[in-house]
């Protein structure tokens, strides 16, 4: 970590109006200095795991809703994350800021051969499958069995299952199309009910998983995100939910005190109301 006066620091911090990178990277300094903030000091790269993926998630969600301020602010918080764990690894003599930076550029520098070399292409069809080559070059993938393998397992398993899926069909292994994908769902739906059956629960976890993953074929071969797909069925459940729950209090009563006919009445009701708004 580079050495700094820490009151100088601070007093240029308070006085900015706006700021720079560099200012951004002081202030992370600033925070975890044996004179900041206890709890920026304490934190490792695993306490803050999983911030990052909240931040990140955070993010996507303006980009949803089509709110540049909060956008700009979610970004905000993204970026430090990054300065933290490039602060953590070099405060214990790791990699700092200027690394993750120079790792980057390199990088893309290195997967644009279209742009920093001479190799020409014609559509962007060409370039993704240019920068998928030089991706398993520079990771060492030389078999697909080590393509799969370097999806991170940290992903979501909706979306990890689709790069799954997509790394395998360029070994043409694979359905041959949505039907079939949807007859091999159709199967596991099968397999889950005997295993329902059967009570036993390992059974069914890996009975579930598979319809899962079935289910997950199909929306691809389909042309759609299993994880798009589940986020906008996430959103119409609770919109109608809350649809129901209105209608039920309305009633005079609490929605749990409803029996399960007159549930699902709300329910066809309030399909009928989303639809029609």
């Amino acid at each position: 970590m580079a050495i700094f006066d820490f009151d100088l620091s601070v007093a240029k911090l308070k006085a900015l109006d706006r700021y720079t990178f560099d200012d951004f990277c002081l202030l992370v300094e600033v925070l975890r200095h044996e004179r900041g903030c206890p709890w920026d000091r304490e934190q490792t790269h695993k306490s803050i795991r999983k911030n990052m993926i909240e931040e990140a998630y955070e993010a996507a969600e303006a980009i949803d809703i089509d709110n540049p301020e909060l956008l700009c602010e979610e970004l905000g918080d993204v970026m430090l994350q990054t300065l933290l764990h490039s602060s953590i690894s070099n405060a214990n003599g790791g990699f700092d800021v200027t690394d993750v930076i120079t790792g980057i550029c390199k990088k893309l520098i290195i997967r644009h051969p279209h742009v920093f070399g001479d190799v020409r292409v014609s559509s962007t069809g060409e370039v993704l499958s240019n920068w998928e080559s030089i991706k398993q070059a520079t990771k060492g993938a030389k078999t697909a069995t080590d393509s799969i393998a370097g999806i991170s397992k940290a992903l979501p398993a909706l979306m990890r299952a689709h790069k799954i899926g997509q790394k395998a069909a360029k070994q043409n292994f694979d359905f041959a199309s949505a039907e079939e994908a949807l007859c091999k769902a159709e199967e596991e739906i099968r397999e889950l009910r005997e295993a329902l059956v059967v009570g036993d629960a390992q059974h069914i976890e890996e009975e579930a998983g598979d319809l899962l993953l079935a289910v997950v074929n199909t929306a691809r071969l389909a042309g759609l995100d299993s994880e798009e797909a589940l986020h906008k069925a996430n959103e119409k459940f609770c919109k109608r939910f809350a649809l129901v729950e209105k209608r039920a209090l309305s009633d005079g009563c609490e929605l749990k005190e409803k029996s399960a006919k007159e549930m699902l009445e709300l329910w066809e009701n309030a399909k009928e109301t989303a639809k029609n708004t």
